[in-house]
C-alpha cells in the first residue's frame, strides 16, 4: 500500500485501527447489492493529498468527461484523510446511506474490507473491460481475496536501491550486484567515510526486509487449506532476514541510529547526506529532490541473491473499487474504470508520478523518464505482496517481524530463536 506522497507503504499504527475486522468483522449491512440507478449522484471517495491540486484537477477532469456521458449523472468527490479511513470506511459499512459508490483505499487494507463485506466483486467487470487484459498480472493479485478481485489498481509504488553516484565515483566503487555485495559495499563505504552510514535502512523498515526474504527462496506464510501458516522460521526466510540483518550493524547502520528507523526516516537520512545508500520508492523522489543529496544520486533495482537477479519489490500502492452498498452500481464500475483506465492513468501519473499499473504504461514511462526504468525494471522482473488476510495488519501493527529483525542485529536472540519467536507470534494472529 502506499497511500499519500509522503507515507511509506507500511502504516501499521493506522491500519491497527481496523484489526478488529479480522476478529469480528463489521459487516455490510444486508441491504446491499439493492439498486442500480442511472441517474442521481455518484459519490467518490479518494484520499487527500499533501498538494492534492494536481490530482484534484485530473479528477475533476474525469468527473467531467463521465458527466457529459451520462445525462442526469453528477459525480460528488470527497478527499477523506487518510489518518481517519479506518473510521470512515468502518462507518460507510456500518451505514450504506453515508457509504461512498466508489472508492480508493490502499492494497495492504482490502482484506479487512473484503471481510467486513464492504467491496463488491469485480472479477467479471474486468473480465468484460479491454483495459484490464494489460494490468500487470502481480499488480492485479494485489487487489484479489481468496481469488476474487475486489478492485482496480490504480497505482503502484516500488522500491529500489538509491545510491550517490559522487561518493561512488570519489571511493571507486561499482553499485553492488548482489544482496552480499550490497552488504560489503556498505561495509566498505561506512569505514571510508565513517561520518556516513554506508546505507540508511531501518529496523522498522518491513518492507525493505522483504525483498531479502524473498531474494533468499522465502516467504512470510503459506496456505494449509483455508488457514494460514508462517514460514518466517524456515531457512531459506531466515536466511534472508539475516543478510538484512547485516546492514543493522555499528559498521554500515548502527544499531542505536537504525533500529528504530522507519521507510521514511531511513530515505530522509539519505535526502540529508547522511548516507550513500538507501532503499526507496518511486514515489520518494521529490523526499529526495529535495535534500542535499538532489542530483547526486542515481537508482539501480535492488540486486538479488545471484548477480544479474533482482530482488522481489513488495507491490504497494492503491485500488478503486465498488462499495456493495451501492445503488448505482453500473456508474459505479463505469466511473472506476474510466479513472482507473489508462487514458487517466497516464494524466495522473504525468501530474503526480504514479506509477501506471498497465505494462504498455509502464514501459513508455520508463522509456520517456530515466529516473523510471529501474522500478519499472524491477516490477517487470516480479514482485510479492504480503498474506491476503485482514491479520495481517494485526501482524503488522504488533511490529512482528522488525522485533525479529531488531533481535538478530542486536544479537539479544540468535537467529533460529527470533525467527521461531516470530513465527508463533504471526500463528497466534492467525488463528486468532
Amino acid at each position: 500500500m502506499r497511500i499519500g506522497r509522503g507515507l511509506a507503504a507500511a502504516t501499521a499504527a493506522v491500519i491497527g485501527a481496523v484489526v478488529a475486522v479480522g476478529c469480528a468483522p463489521v459487516q455490510a449491512r444486508p441491504d446491499a447489492d439493492a439498486g442500480d440507478s442511472t441517474t442521481g449522484t455518484l459519490r467518490v471517495w479518494l484520499f487527500d493529498e499533501a498538494t492534492r491540486a494536481p490530482k484534484e484537477a485530473v479528477v475533476r477532469e474525469a468527473a467531467a468527461e463521465f458527466e457529459a456521458a451520462h445525462s442526469g449523472v453528477r459525480v460528488e468527490v470527497q478527499y477523506v484523510q487518510v489518518d481517519s479511513r479506518a473510521e470512515r470506511f468502518k462507518a460507510a459499512f456500518n451505514d450504506p446511506k453515508s457509504a461512498p459508490d466508489v472508492a480508493e483505499f490502499g492494497n495492504t487494507d482490502l482484506a479487512g474490507y473484503v471481510a467486513a463485506g464492504g467491496f463488491a466483486d469485480l472479477g467479471a467487470d474486468l473480465r468484460s473491460w479491454a483495459d484490464a487484459r494489460d494490468i500487470t498480472p502481480s499488480v492485479l493479485d494485489t487487489a484479489k481475496v481468496d481469488g476474487r478481485t475486489y478492485g482496480v489498481p490504480w497505482f503502484v509504488g516500488i522500491r529500489a536501491l538509491y545510491y550517490r553516484t559522487d561518493l561512488f565515483e570519489e571511493l571507486g566503487l561499482r553499485p553492488p550486484r548482489t544482496t552480499a555485495e550490497l552488504v560489503t559495499t556498505a561495509r566498505r563505504i561506512r569505514e571510508l567515510r565513517p561520518e556516513l552510514y554506508g546505507i540508511s535502512v531501518g529496523g522498522k523498515y518491513t518492507y525493505a526486509m522483504l525483498p531479502f526474504l524473498w531474494a533468499a527462496g522465502g516467504d512470510l506464510a503459506r496456505r494449509d487449506g483455508a488457514a494460514w501458516v508462517s514460514t518466517v522460521d524456515d531457512e531459506r526466510a531466515r536466511a534472508g532476514m539475516s543478510r538484512y540483518a547485516e546492514l543493522l550493524r555499528d559498521d554500515v547502520c548502527p544499531p542505536a541510529q537504525c533500529a528504530q528507523m522507519t521507510g521514511s526516516s531511513s530515505v530522509q537520512a539519505f535526502a540529508a547526506g547522511k548516507s550513500a545508500m538507501t532503499i526507496g520508492g518511486d514515489f520518494n523522489r521529490r523526499a529526495v529532490d529535495a535534500g542535499v543529496a538532489a542530483g547526486r544520486y542515481a537508482v539501480v533495482p535492488l540486486p538479488g541473491e545471484q548477480e544479474g537477479s533482482i530482488a522481489p519489490a513488495f507491490a504497494g500502492g492503491n485500488l478503486l473499487g465498488v462499495l456493495r452498498s451501492t445503488q448505482h452500481r453500473t456508474l459505479a464500475v463505469r466511473f472506476t474504470e474510466l479513472l482507473a483506465g489508462k487514458k487517466y492513468q497516464r494524466k495522473m501519473f504525468d501530474a503526480m508520478g504514479n506509477l501506471p499499473t498497465f505494462t504498455d504504461l509502464q514501459r513508455a514511462v520508463a522509456e520517456g523518464q530515466e529516473f523510471q526504468r529501474p522500478f519499472v525494471t524491477t516490477l517487470t522482473a516480479g514482485t510479492r505482496f504480503v498474506p491476503a488476510t485482514p491479520t495481517w495488519a494485526k501482524i503488522d501493527a504488533q511490529n512482528v517481524l522488525p522485533t525479529a529483525v531488531q533481535e538478530i542485529a542486536t544479537g539479544a536472540k540468535p537467529a533460529p530463536e527470533a525467527t521461531r519467536a516470530a513465527a508463533e507470534r504471526m500463528n497466534a494472529a492467525f488463528r486468532s
